[in-house]
Parts: structure tokens; C-alpha cells; sequence
């Protein structure tokens, strides 16, 4: 059974310790937020970064956002307790960095289990290191809680001792390979951050980059960011239409027996139909998810 299609255009990093931070998303256009325990806070506000998160998703009103918790590694004092914690916080998913196994994500998930997470609580990884990269097709298919691999190339820079270019070509191997393994076990796939917040045209352009290459969206590192990357992300209207006007050739043609259609010149063969029903099925559900988070 395939998994309903949920936006992720936008996903928003916000520090687990910065309680303005956390009310003020509540009011943004992102799809998601990643509630940030690891890196965004400091090690003295670990405890309280915690419990300032678990109250917030608990507290509500983020309307049909969807809401992920990166917990802190496993490898540190404050891992398990991240994932007990947030296992009961109402959380769409718990995002675990450093994963360079799949054994970390079924070591996380018999945490949650533990904890009485619900069945509905999915698992995400960060990709952050050459090892995550190579294990990537293991991770990908570790546990059906598996919903989604999220590029670090901060880190990834880092570990490969790569420089941050325009065109991104020292990580189009590692963007490649985690492509691959996303698609093959059924998951979504989200691009890493862009850390220069003055470059808009260098922003737009790793996002339509991100897109071409067919993640389904992008994290991000502030709140400015979440605009042009919905735009970036959401189908064009002129291709929606051609993908409805596709889909009904068809299945017209289909009615009288034919297995391919034409449509102003084009050949439209079944593969072209199952594209096109899946852009109009993100498409619908941007809009129902645009005029949900409005209502709030």
C-alpha cells in the first residue's frame, strides 16, 4: 500500500531552546519543523530544551504542520532521554543524527517502543557523514517506521573535507547515493541547509537545484527561507493542468480499449500517467495543507 503524499516543500530547523522561537512557529507558512535538541542548543540547556519542546508539541495549535524532533545521538548522555521523552510528546516522527547503521535506527525504535510511542510516530536519519552515505540503502529499509533520510551537508562538508560550492559538485555522489536509497525503500528525501542568508539568488538556486535532482523538499535555517523554497517547490500551475489534461486523454483512451493517448502531438503512455497523477496529488495536497495552516 503506497504512503499518503504529505508536503515537505519546507521543513524548518528550530532551537529546542529558544521558547519565542517555538511559539513564533506556529505562525509560519513551512510544512514542517524539525524541533531541534542536538546541535541548536547548548550543552547546560539540554534538560530544559527538552521539556520546553515536549510541552510545545503537547500544547498544540502548529495546525497541519508536521512536527519532528531531532533527538540528540544516541552516543551521548542525553540520547536516550531525548527519545523516551519525545516518544510521548505527540510528535509526528523523531529525527536521530550521526545514524551510520541500521542497527541505531532499530536500536532507537526499540526506545519508542519501550516508551509506548505510537505505531503513527515515524522514524527519520540524518545523513551526515560518509559512513550514513555508504550504509544509506540499509538505513533506508532498517524498519517500516522509516519516513525519511535528511542531507547534513554541513557535516558531510566537514567529514569529506569538501568545499561549499555553487554547483554543489563535491556532494553529488553522496546526494546521488542517498537519492537512490530513499527511492528504492519508498521514502521521502529532504536537501540540507543553505547557511548564507544574505544569498538569495544562491539559496533560489540550490533550491531549484535540490528540486531538478527530485528531493522533495528542503531544510532550512530561517524563517526568510520558507518562501522561496515553497515556491520553488510547488508544482507550477501549467503543469498541473497538463497532467490532468494527460490523465483524462487516458483514460479516455483506456475506456475505448487503447493503451496509449495523444495529446497535442505527444505520446502519452502509461508511466507519463503515473507522473502526472502523482505531481496533481501533491499539488492537491499543498493546497489542502496551504488552507489548513491559514485557518489556524
Amino acid at each position: 500500500m503506497s504512503k499518503p503524499v504529505r508536503p515537505r516543500r519546507s521543513v524548518l530547523y528550530m532551537p529546542g531552546s529558544n521558547a519565542r522561537a517555538l511559539d513564533k512557529a506556529r505562525n509560519l507558512p513551512a510544512d514542517g519543523y524539525i524541533l531541534d535538541l542536538e546541535d541548536a542548543v547548548a550543552p547546560d540547556s539540554k534538560e530544559i530544551a527538552r521539556q520546553q519542546v515536549c510541552d510545545a508539541v503537547k500544547a498544540g495549535g502548529f495546525g497541519q504542520r508536521e512536527i519532528i524532533i531531532r533527538v540528540n545521538a544516541l552516543s551521548t548522555k542525553w540520547g536516550y532521554d531525548d527519545i523516551a521523552a519525545a516518544s510521548k510528546s505527540g510528535a509526528n516522527a523523531l529525527l536521530l543524527p550521526k545514524v551510520e547503521s541500521a542497527d541505531a535506527i532499530r536500536h532507537m525504535e526499540a526506545i519508542m517502543r519501550a516508551n509506548d510511542a505510537p505505531e503513527t510516530m515515524t522514524i527519520w536519519a540524518m545523513m551526515e557523514t560518509p559512513r550514513s552515505v555508504l550504509e544509506s540503502q540499509r538505513i533506508a529499509e532498517s524498519t517500516p517506521r522509516m519516513e525519511c533520510l535528511v542531507m547534513g551537508t554541513s557535516d558531510l562538508a566537514k567529514e569529506l573535507d569538501c568545499a561549499h560550492t555553487h554547483e554543489r559538485l563535491p556532494f553529488l555522489a553522496s546526494l546521488g547515493l542517498c537519492l537512490l536509497a530513499a527511492r528504492a525503500a519508498g521514502l521521502s528525501i529532504l536537501d540540507g541547509v543553505y547557511l548564507d542568508l544574505n544569498d538569495e539568488a544562491g539559496f533560489e538556486f540550490a533550491c531549484r537545484q535540490g528540486q531538478e535532482f527530485g528531493f522533495d523538499g528542503k531544510t532550512l535555517i530561517h524563517p526568510k527561507q520558507v518562501a522561496p523554497c515553497n515556491r520553488v517547490f510547488t508544482p507550477k500551475s501549467t503543469d498541473v493542468e497538463w497532467s490532468r489534461r494527460i490523465i483524462e486523454a487516458h483514460t479516455a483512451a483506456a475506456a475505448r480499449g487503447e493503451g496509449v493517448a495523444v495529446v497535442e502531438g505527444k505520446l502519452i503512455e502509461n508511466l507519463h500517467v503515473e507522473s502526472a497523477r502523482r505531481l496533481v496529488t501533491l499539488a492537491d495536497a499543498i493546497a489542502a495543507l496551504d488552507a489548513a495552516n491559514a485557518a489556524v
